[in-house]
């Protein structure tokens, strides 16, 4: 797996994951299953769809996640 990938789920990531946060997981996933860092002009629209799949499809997965326990975590940590 790519170590850039971070857990975007809580309670490993404090608050809800950002667009931004969603999409460079996506570009990362996607570099490293491509090998291309950045594409050729002529892989550019297929690279720049297969982003977009995998950040919808991560929006998904995090809206569908039941994390038992997140609710108390983050209640603890709130007080002093």
């Amino acid at each position: 797996m790519c170590r850039s990938i971070k857990t975007l789920r809580p309670p490993v990531l404090p608050e809800e994951a950002t667009e931004e946060d969603i999409r460079a997981a996506a570009l990362q996933y996607v570099r490293k299953v491509s090998g291309f860092r950045a594409p050729a002009a002529h892989n550019q629209e297929v690279f720049d769809r297969a982003v977009d799949e995998i950040a919808e499809a991560t929006h998904k997965l995090l809206d569908g996640l039941e994390i038992r326990g997140a609710a108390r975590t983050a209640v603890r940590s709130a007080r002093p």
